[in-house]
């Protein structure tokens, strides 16, 4: 394994790397590239290194971490060519973020050299939810410091995941003191919402109908948000665990599945849902 002083030389190299495919006599498809020509690849990136690490690859998560950093060398090799950043910006920021919003480890002193002007933050012996509280506290006093006229909304990207951004408008809009009291209230409001989709269903307005299917997924998001449930992570496990059922199926049928009748497939379906949970016991 490189030690520190290697993996500098190391990420060193791949930064030079990065430059010449880019320079003049370089690659020419990457010489083409755009920050809106590979931001696409950025997401697919993201999401191989999430597959890795539900399957447990070590290898493949160390291969998709490096495409993953490549598109970080991408941007900012781009960003330096216009003159935005360098490379070494992001880097020195990183540092300089993890280290004021670390005060219970670095120090006050070094916290606040390095940006942190948040005041009165407990940071001996803390537990880890004190820690996100400092975090909290101390992103607020950087936002503070560098105000804007954007509503409170405004922050949250357009472009992230629909699931994760219905869950931070939630929590934005709570802060504010728009929220829903508790989890019992979202399920009285996941009823409302369901019995509004039922109305819309035989009138058969396809507009109408996503408007109100899109008022029920914001609904049952926002309870996972209260019950402090990830929804993207939950969505991902009931769609492994729809995979493993639909394989057992697969494996069972004494016929192509779409030869089966609807109640032989019910049957498989049932069949596949016990197995699956006889084998969690």
């Amino acid at each position: 394994m490189p030690s520190g002083q290697d993996t500098g030389k190391l990420f060193a190299e791949a930064v030079s790397i990065m430059a010449r495919l880019r320079a003049p006599g370089g690659c020419p498809w990457d010489r083409e590239q755009s920050f809106d020509s590979i931001r696409k690849y950025t997401l697919e990136e993201t999401y191989e290194v999430f597959d890795a690490i539900e399957r447990r690859s070590w290898p493949d998560l160390q291969e998709e971490l490096g495409d993953l950093l490549l598109q970080v060398l991408f941007y900012a090799e781009m960003a330096a060519e216009a003159g935005h950043f360098t490379i070494a910006d992001v880097v020195n920021g990183l540092s300089r973020k993890l280290i004021r919003r670390h005060p219970h480890v670095f120090g006050d002193a070094a916290a606040a050299a390095a940006g942190n002007s948040a005041a009165g933050l407990a940071t001996d012996g803390i537990d880890a939810k004190q820690v996100l509280r400092n975090w909290e506290e101390i992103k607020k006093s950087e936002k503070a410091d560098h105000f804007t006229s954007e509503g409170r909304l405004d922050g949250i990207p357009r472009s992230m995941p629909a699931l994760h951004e219905a869950s931070k408008l939630g929590s934005k809009a709570g802060k504010a003191g728009f929220d829903w009291p508790d989890a019992g209230g979202l399920i009285d409001k996941l009823r409302e919402e369901t019995a509004e989709l039922e109305q819309e269903l035989p009138h058969g307005r396809t507009e109408a109908i996503s408007e109100e299917l899109g008022d029920l997924l914001f609904t049952a998001v926002n309870l996972a948000r209260h019950m402090k449930i990830d929804p993207e992570m939950v969505l991902r496990d009931t769609n492994a665990k729809f995979r493993r059922r639909f394989a057992a199926m697969e494996a069972s049928s004494p016929r192509p599945l779409e030869d089966l009748s609807p109640q032989e497939l019910e049957e498989l379906w049932s069949a596949a849902k016990l197995a699956g949970k006889e084998a969690t016991r």
